[in-house]
């Protein structure tokens, strides 16, 4: 029976090299995506602004900022006859707003709804099919490791992070279903690769069982939540960061600031990602809230005690309390805008402090990295 569960995890593992690699090349195309799209708008934006005479004294194209509650940040004012050319009729999101005069046609790149023309961006489409199948590889590389050792396969810190990598691509192809998020694309797959290869430099572990206290069902349920709230937070924290950079790029035209960052054209405006992001983490809190209290049942069950103050229960419950007060300062205190996006990230900052830095270097009953 060994000698066929070491053969399951060579296949795991081959497997998740596979799903990297595909991983990589996604990633490439998604970039390339952002650069190509923000060539072509900025193109699109000067010949609209020489044909409507709006062009500054620096010969730059006028791109005024959070022109409608919905708008990406960048929405150069122009008539819908502008875009009656192929370039236009390519970049034309569906969004486009009518009206008359030179100002009353702003078009929006990414509306409040996050929805792009179907007709433009075939790299980003590649990428997002390329990301399909790198996530299948990446679940038939779960599923070995679970067959390979006879569980589930998140019993130490490699088995965790593959998995956790795997339910953060999943669950941003499963949001991609309902809305367009793939300008999320690029930063959900990169930190996707570093936690495959992260897993698989820093943490590999061998296919083993599990120690006495892991042996439970209660590590399919607290676990698994657990990867899944932290998924998530993984898409709030790309989501936050690319808020700060769209609040900032808004500032700076809106100040009549040269467009540095024309890919940005492709986000939707830090408003519509900050209000994405607050119901993400409304449900990731909710997880995380179960996760600590079947952490505390389980402890009971295990030993003989809800709550301890080891290290690893104390960073579970600092996770809860920073969420919370991020939930409750936005909702009731107004910290809307970069605090929210800042607090946001600095949840994120403790979930990753509390997987690569407690599980290794603090003594505790939670210390199964398996390194």
């Amino acid at each position: 029976m060994f000698p066929l569960n070491e053969t399951m995890g060579q296949y795991s593992e081959l497997f998740m090299l596979l799903a990297a690699g595909t991983y990589t090349v996604a990633f490439i195309a998604f970039a390339w995506d952002l650069a190509k799209s923000s060539k072509v708008l900025r193109a699109v934006d000067i010949r609209a602004a020489e044909l409507a005479g709006q062009v500054t004294t620096n010969g730059a194209a006028r791109v005024p900022v959070g022109v409608g509650a919905g708008t990406a940040g960048g929405d150069i004012e122009r008539s819908d006859a502008d875009l009656s050319g192929p370039a236009g009729r390519a970049e034309r999101p569906t969004s486009a707003l009518s009206g008359r005069g030179a100002a009353a046609g702003a078009v929006r790149t990414a509306d409040a709804g996050m929805r792009y023309a179907g007709e433009r961006r075939a790299p980003a489409r590649a990428a997002v099919a390329l990301t399909v199948l790198g996530a299948a590889i990446h679940a038939a590389g779960v599923i070995t490791r679970a067959f390979g050792a006879g569980r589930v396969p998140w019993g130490n810190m490699y088995e965790f992070l593959t998995t956790g990598a795997f339910v953060a691509v999943a669950v941003f192809l499963l949001v991609l279903i309902r809305r367009d998020l793939r300008f999320l694309g690029t930063f959900v797959i990169g930190l996707a690769i570093i936690m495959l290869v992260a897993a698989s430099i820093a943490f590999w572990t061998p296919v083993g069982h599990l120690v006495p206290a892991l042996q439970s069902y209660w590590l399919i349920i607290h676990v698994s939540i657990a990867v899944i709230s932290s998924a998530l937070f993984t898409l709030t924290f790309a989501m936050s960061a690319l808020q700060l950079v769209q609040a900032h790029r808004q500032k700076t035209v809106a100040a009549g600031g040269a467009d540095r960052l024309g890919f940005m054209r492709l986000v939707p405006s830090a408003l519509s990602l900050e209000n994405l992001s607050y119901r993400i983490n409304a449900i990731a809190f909710v997880g995380w809230t179960f996760t600590l209290m079947f952490g505390a049942i389980w402890a009971e069950k295990a030993w003989g005690r809800f709550w301890g103050w080891d290290t690893k229960e104390v960073w579970t419950f600092v996770i809860w309390v920073v969420y919370a007060g991020y939930l409750h300062a936005r909702a009731t205190r107004g910290w809307t805008g970069t605090r929210a996006a800042w607090l946001s990230i600095v949840g994120y900052l403790c979930v990753v402090f509390n997987f690569a830095i407690v599980n290794q270097f603090f003594n505790g009953l939670h210390s199964y990295s398996g390194l």
